[in-house]
This record gives C-alpha cells, structure tokens and sequence, in this order.
C-alpha cells in the first residue's frame, strides 16, 4: 500500500507517522509520500541568485491584477470590501484578512498557514517562474538582538530591508521592498510597506495574561524554542496553546514589527480602521515567519512517533476560556475538515497538510 521513498528526509517524515497512524483517515495522509520533496532554507544560507529571485517573484505578484476569484466566505464587519484595483498579492492578503476569526486560537491555526504558505509558494512559481521553495527566518538565530540582525538588509535587489523611518509613517525605504520600489500594498488602504521595531510588544495587554513588560526576543530564544520542540509529547493541545498563547513566541514576532506585520493601521487609513493580526501578510517578511512557524511544527512533528499525526482541535475560537480551549472549541475538526481558500486558492484537508511529504504536500526544511 505505502511506495516508500529513498530519499533521507521523505523517509525521516515518514516512519513516525506510520508507526502512529492506526486510521483511516490517517493513512490518506500517508499512502503517496513524495519522492523528491523541495528543501526549504534558511534565509541567509540562500545565495545572492536565490535571495534575488525570490525578492523579484514577490514583487511580481504585486504586480499582477486581481484576481476576481477572490469570493470571501466570513465578510468581518472590521475589514475594508475587496479593492478591485489591488493586486494578486494583496489577494493572498485579504484571505488572511477574510478568515483570521476562524484560523487563530482555533485547531485550524498550524494546518491552515501550513497550506496558506504552501499555496503562496504555488503562486510564486506558477505565476511568477520561482523556482525555489519558501525560505523561513529562524529567529532563534537573531533573539540576543533583533534589531541589528544580519536577515535586515539594505541591499536593494538582495535585501529585505530595514526598520521604517520615523519620520515617514515607518516606511521601509532600504531593501528590496523599499517605498521606492514596485512594492504597494492596498490594504486597509493604499500604503508603501512599513515596519517599527517594538521590543515590548506586550505593554497594553491586560496584565492578567502574564508579565507584559517581557520583551519579544525573550520568547524566541533557541532554549525556548528546543523546549517547545521537545514537550508536549502527542499533546497537539498544549504545543499550540504554548506557541500560538497572546505573549508567545509567534504573535511576539508579529508585534514586534508593528506596522504591516503587527497589522496597525497606517497613518493615512480611513478613521474606521482596525488593526491586529488581519492584514499582518502585508508584509513579505510574514511569510518567513511563518515558514518558520511551520518548522517548528515540523520538528515537533518528528519528535516523536506521538506527534507525528496529533491533532485535537475545534472550529470556533473561546478566548474567554482559552486555557480550555486553545485549539478553539465544538464544532470539532477532524483530519477530513476542509480549508477554505476563498475561491484564490484549491481547498484541503487537514489530513492532506499533516505530513510535509504526502498528501497536497512535497517539502523538507534544511
């Protein structure tokens, strides 16, 4: 029944979960593993060639028109209608923006954004000829010191750029997404990239949720990191609840950045704007993060035989009794629940997106 790869990672992959799975629906997510799956990087151990290609296929999606296959599917009252005149970058964006009640604090979080940047890599290639896989940002890598990180470069065919300027709005105008460049965002109203360096994210968080004075690099070291990795054995529950909690690591990168990727709202946005985590993609730096997201997951999942295909989660988001329900609450998911791609991209399972290696899925992370 299982074509068994040769290849070291497919097979690393794929012992884990067949030793776990005892399902159904758990060997769907195992019956056709990939003989040659993409390798994900690191930024910085790309080549210049790479860095290049993958700065020039983002901008091309933000040069390319709408696509009117957009459909939203939740409609949130706090978000701007679908601006026509966008581009297909910002199309990506407003599927975040559309479906963030039901991707967050829900047990569709890590398997969504796992098909969400998968799709976007889909997008990169076949609209754009990348032909590299999603890097990731390992920030554990920069925790001692985020602000002067060797992963903010100036270079403008290279580079990701640096922090904004203060004195306009927070702008990015270094790198290859600089306010000079070809790089627009249109939402939550036309706006160059902008990015704030914030090391204590956490100060107007009601202080019940924890010590709000912590700074975000203290939630990203390799020693919390390695601690995540390795606990929670089969608990899929308590794994997200740690990464995705309000002070934890993923949000505290996001908030971090402010501007784009902390979803505020630009200077010049209508009155009625709302910020937080809808339109966080604006940012081209989110999808590193959250390949970086995905690869913790990743390791999590090869921890142990437990992990490998654990999952345990709901559909609706319970914030008021989060420690209950951090994986949200009934109506429950299962590995045959669908996700939405609100018509821009193809729907899957969340069995389909449990192993990198099988399912819609072909890729390892280096």
């Amino acid at each position: 029944m299982w074509k068994f790869s040769t290849k070291r990672h497919s097979t690393l992959l794929l012992l884990p979960v067949l030793l776990s799975c005892l399902s159904v629906s758990c060997l769907d997510v195992v019956e056709a593993p990939c003989t040659n799956p993409a390798i994900r990087k690191e930024w910085r151990a790309l080549s210049d060639a790479q860095k290049a290609q993958w700065i020039d296929a983002v901008k091309c999606l933000a040069n390319l028109p709408h696509d009117p296959a957009l459909v939203p599917t939740i409609n949130p009252r706090d978000i701007p209608p679908v601006n026509t005149s966008s581009s297909y970058y910002d199309d990506f964006v407003y599927v975040h923006m559309d479906l963030n009640t039901i991707i967050h604090s829900t047990g569709l979080f890590l398997p969504w954004h796992r098909h969400y940047v998968h799709s976007y890599e889909v997008a990169l290639r076949e609209k754009c000829g990348y032909s590299g896989a999603s890097p990731y940002w390992d920030w554990t890598q920069d925790s001692h010191d985020v602000e002067a990180a060797t992963i903010f470069d100036s270079d403008p065919t290279t580079g990701l750029g640096l922090w904004g300027d203060r004195g306009q709005d927070y702008q990015v105008t270094t790198g290859g997404f600089s306010s000079s460049s070809t790089f627009k965002l249109s939402y939550p109203s036309p706006h160059p990239l902008r990015r704030n360096f914030t090391l204590q994210p956490f100060l107007g968080f009601p202080p019940v949720l924890g010590d709000v004075t912590v700074t975000a690099n203290s939630t990203f070291t390799k020693e919390k990191i390695d601690g995540l990795v390795n606990g929670h054995v089969g608990d899929f529950k308590r794994f997200q609840m740690e990464f995705e909690w309000f002070m934890g690591s993923h949000s505290a990168v996001h908030l971090m950045f402010a501007g784009d990727m902390g979803g505020t709202c630009p200077g010049d946005a209508p009155s009625g704007c709302v910020g937080g985590p809808t339109f966080s993609a604006n940012e081209p730096m989110f999808w590193l993060h959250h390949a970086m997201v995905d690869k913790v997951w990743y390791d999590w999942q090869l921890k142990s035989p437990a992990n490998a295909v654990a999952f345990e989660g709901g559909s609706a988001p319970h914030l008021d009794h989060y420690d209950i329900y951090p994986t949200g609450g009934p109506p429950w998911l299962t590995l045959d629940s669908p996700m939405r791609g609100d018509g821009l991209f193809a729907e899957a399972t969340i069995g389909q997106v449990l192993n990198t290696t099988a399912g819609t899925l072909c890729y390892v992370y280096a």
